[in-house]
């Protein structure tokens, strides 16, 4: 038994072949309650040989679930694990982007098991966050965070939910998205090998806090987050705004930027690859290497919370609303295109609430 964060868990003892870094692999499982309510702990039980990862960040109780993190000897074939929460019914197990199978011996506990493979706590980031990684065109990769107040872990449990922020963060994503096609950024990076990232945050994963709110436009020189980059990090209010650009380039650490400050960002051969600039009005003007200009602004009311509108060379070009119901599972992307209005689209993506993954 150790006591984590005032929390009693169960466990088998631990052998010591186990001491070894080298020879620990790791888990991750998210215990998902049929109905959130007040945040308990239940009681978790593993085979002898296995252990706890000590430290808070890997032991959360939310509205929603909990989600802990075990260490021991690599198991492909997985351990079984044993949970007991007295008075709430549970709902699902979930490790990466899988619903494991459980039994349910009484009303109170289930049984599953679930594999231990992962080289570091960091590689199960999978189980607890919940993001959908949306198709798009070469030289671009982008995900869609699902931010759900049920589910606040971190430090994201001591501030105000950051409605503004979350409603707005996937209109900005969606607009990014098509200025990177429409300008040529995303087809001369495809052609170097290179990607554009676009991303927001996440309030769930205390392995990654990700605070304050912001999102991501950010330029990789490979193909993947491996590789050299500008990244980055837009920092926006409760309406939406952007105020603040803190842009971590490789080798040079974090670049700070403000309203109309222009933000260079480069291919790492000296080529200019695209510029950035926050407006007064709190959107983003993301000007291409020829000063082709493309201009993320407020909607009609003054804000980015139930629209924005993108100008091309300062032409009225898109409006674009963005729905997100993160408890069925569902978005919505509605491009309203104001110069050819044949090209308007809606899009509608369903996901696994608790995984992300897109269904077909």
């Amino acid at each position: 038994m150790v006591l984590v964060a005032g929390l009693v868990i169960m466990f088998g003892a631990i052998p010591a072949a186990t001491s070894s870094a080298a020879e620990v692999s790791y888990a991750g499982i998210r215990i998902v309650r049929a109905s959130p309510g007040t945040p308990s702990v239940p009681e978790v039980t593993l085979p002898e040989g296995y252990a706890f990862v000590a430290g808070e960040k890997f032991h959360v109780a939310s509205r929603a679930e909990y989600y802990t993190f075990i260490q021991g000897p690599r198991s492909e074939a997985g351990i079984t694990v044993t949970v007991r929460w007295p008075g709430i019914r549970i709902a699902d197990i979930v490790w990466r982007d899988n619903h494991l199978s459980f039994d349910r011996p009484d009303r109170d506990t289930v049984t599953f098991t679930v594999p231990v493979t992962a080289a570091t706590t960091n590689a199960e980031q999978p189980t607890i966050q919940v993001w959908s990684s949306i198709p798009t065109v070469p030289g671009v990769q982008w995900r869609i965070e699902h931010n759900d107040p049920d589910r606040v872990a971190g430090p994201w449990t001591t501030v105000a939910w950051p409605a503004g922020q979350v409603t707005s963060v996937i209109s900005y994503l969606v607009a990014s998205e098509a200025v990177l096609k429409d300008s040529g950024l995303a087809a001369t990076a495809a052609t170097k090998g290179h990607t554009w990232y676009l991303m927001g945050f996440e309030t769930n994963n205390t392995l990654h806090p990700d605070n304050p709110p912001h999102w991501h436009l950010s330029y990789y020189a490979g193909p993947n987050t491996s590789a050299r980059a500008y990244l980055p990090h837009f920092w926006f209010d409760k309406l939406g705004k952007n105020y603040y650009n803190g842009m971590d380039v490789s080798g040079q650490g974090r670049l700070r930027y403000y309203v109309g400050d222009p933000a260079p960002m480069y291919d790492f051969a000296g080529n200019l690859v695209a510029t950035t600039v926050i407006r007064e009005d709190g959107g983003l003007d993301i000007i291409n290497p020829e000063g082709r200009t493309y201009a993320i602004k407020p909607g009609r009311d003054a804000t980015f919370l139930n629209e924005i509108n993108v100008t091309r060379d300062d032409k009225p070009w898109l409006t674009i609303r963005t729905s997100d119901d993160v408890k069925r599972g569902l978005m919505i992307f509605t491009i309203t295109d104001r110069q050819r209005p044949g090209q308007s689209r809606s899009t509608v993506y369903e996901y696994d609430r608790l995984t992300g993954v897109l269904k077909p």
